[in-house]
């Protein structure tokens, strides 16, 4: 094999895909996010198989799903003693540094350390961060950077590869707290987005034909949006539907300004890797790790297994062996980047990991037939597993729920049980099915769960989500019959 590629892995949080102008935004620019996808692949149906914060993290590191990771529920944290692809990486002489936002736990719990492990450095924010002065936590202790968090974390995470010695590939984590809750830009920023902001069209969706789990969220524009997250009483004397607005273009402010400065720093690393000459030999990557919702449906927030919610923005370039302009369309979990990035650095996967590469989805463009090669390819998915499961939690109320996705429909089951796990509330509800077909309602706002005409589709689907649940080792809830084509067909 030749030269390794160096990694830059740079991830936000809470960054939607239709909030990045490459994925077709329409309320926002980012040309050096942009750029990556152009000088690469854009992946247009990444998913996170938990939409939460710490286990999408979890999941990314270990290649593994929940279940598997431990990192469950945002009160679960990571036992940093199991495998990630850090060590795989580690094992065929890569330095590792990670900066930024971790949270996954610090300290330990009854001997248990929840601290990154298997970097040359780290540099943790704790927990949330701040964004403005943030506590950073490194194996030297506990310290207040002066600055903001989005800019620090680019320079120091620039700086520690700046200070290595040797010929050694690296790889190197940027993880933003950015644009996370409560959305505070930096002065550079601050008020570039006070002009009219675009109202999705499912802004008013009642979510009538949804679920009473769907209904019971406290996710509401008009509704649960704070004074801390808008930094402003709400003018007086306006109508309800009136305040609704105001408070939609007060969050979306912040919000895109606080996507501004991830975006501006992401066009610093890409200028700083092209002025060392690493820019061809460097697997750089922009993601998220989670999508969210901007208005849709009236919500801000994720959680749901819903679009807006699972998609993930994953932009990737590598010059060396990534041909530009490329946009990758099959179905991608966040199970998958780790195995994926592994195939990139010529490392072995560790047998722990569950997700398929998708390496040479993008890097094989010989144009021969490669169907009888030893080393073709993975199969692409048939769909993907999903699984929420910090049932209704103490901010948003939203259910317990899995479900399954294929290229056409997402069948959705709520358990409503948190099954005593840390952060979930004991209040169980009744099950409920939703099932939406993406093909005539792209939007999500007819649930066909119960529609004669979908009856055949939905046992189909029904049998697949029980299967793929299987295939990952994960387990129905007590409460879900046995689909009657898994009972027919054995």
């Amino acid at each position: 094999m030749t030269r390794r590629p160096n990694i830059v892995f740079v991830l936000s949080d809470d960054h939607a895909a239709h909030a990045i102008s490459a994925y077709g935004s329409v309320v926002n620019r980012t040309p050096h996010i942009d750029a990556v996808g152009e000088t690469g692949v854009r992946f247009d149906n990444l998913f996170a198989t938990n939409s939460l914060c710490a286990p999408s993290r979890a999941s990314i590191l270990t290649g593994t799903y929940s279940h598997v990771n431990g990192v469950a529920t945002l009160d679960t944290f990571i036992d940093s003693s199991q495998p990630t692809f850090v060590d795989q990486l580690r094992a065929v002489g890569y330095r590792a540094g990670f900066v930024g936002k971790w949270h996954m736990g610090d300290g330990e719990t009854d001997g248990v350390s929840h601290d990154p492990r298997g970097f040359d450095h780290w540099d943790v924010l704790i927990d949330q961060g701040e964004y403005h002065d943030p506590r950073f936590l490194s194996a030297d202790g506990l310290r207040v950077e002066r600055g903001y968090a989005t800019d620090l974390i680019t320079d120091l995470a620039l700086r520690w590869v700046d200070s290595l010695d040797g010929d050694d590939p690296w790889v190197l984590f940027v993880w933003h707290k950015a644009p996370h809750r409560p959305w505070e830009p930096d002065a550079a920023h601050a008020g570039a987005y006070s002009q009219p902001i675009p109202v999705p069209a499912t802004f008013t969706d009642d979510l009538s034909t949804r679920s009473a789990s769907a209904r019971r969220a406290a996710m509401s524009i008009g509704e649960h949006l704070t004074e801390e997250d808008l930094k402003q009483p709400v003018p007086e004397g306006l109508s309800r539907e009136a305040a609704t607005l105001w408070k939609y273009q007060r969050y979306m402010e912040d919000y895109l300004a606080c996507v501004a400065s991830v975006d501006d720093n992401v066009g610093r690393v890409t200028d700083w890797l092209r002025g060392r000459g690493d820019l061809d030999d460097t697997v750089l990557l922009y993601g998220s790790d989670q999508g969210f919702f901007l208005g849709d449906h009236g919500w801000f927030d994720k959680r749901f297994m819903y679009e807006e919610s699972i998609r993930m923005p994953m932009l990737l370039s590598y010059p060396r062996a990534v041909a530009a302009g490329q946009v990758h369309t099959g179905i991608v979990t966040n199970v998958d980047i780790a195995v994926s990035l592994l195939e990139a650095a010529g490392a072995d996967r560790h047998p722990r990991m569950q997700g398929r590469s998708f390496w040479r989805d993008i890097t094989d463009h010989t144009g021969h037939d490669t169907r009888h090669d030893t080393d073709q390819a993975p199969p692409p998915a048939d769909g993907l597993y999903y699984r929420y499961w910090m049932h209704d939690d103490r901010s948003h109320h939203v259910g317990a729920h899995y479900g399954y996705r294929d290229d056409r429909y997402t069948l959705i089951y709520f358990y409503n049980d948190g099954l005593g796990m840390p952060g979930c509330s004991d209040q169980r509800y009744p099950p409920e099915w939703e099932l939406y077909d993406l093909h005539t309602d792209p939007h999500q706002l007819v649930n066909v769960a119960d529609e004669p005409a979908y009856a055949d589709v939905r046992a189909e689907l029904e049998a697949r989500l029980w299967r793929a649940q299987a295939a990952v080792g994960d387990e129905p809830h007590p409460d879900q019959p046995v689909p009657t084509l898994v009972v027919r067909d054995g």
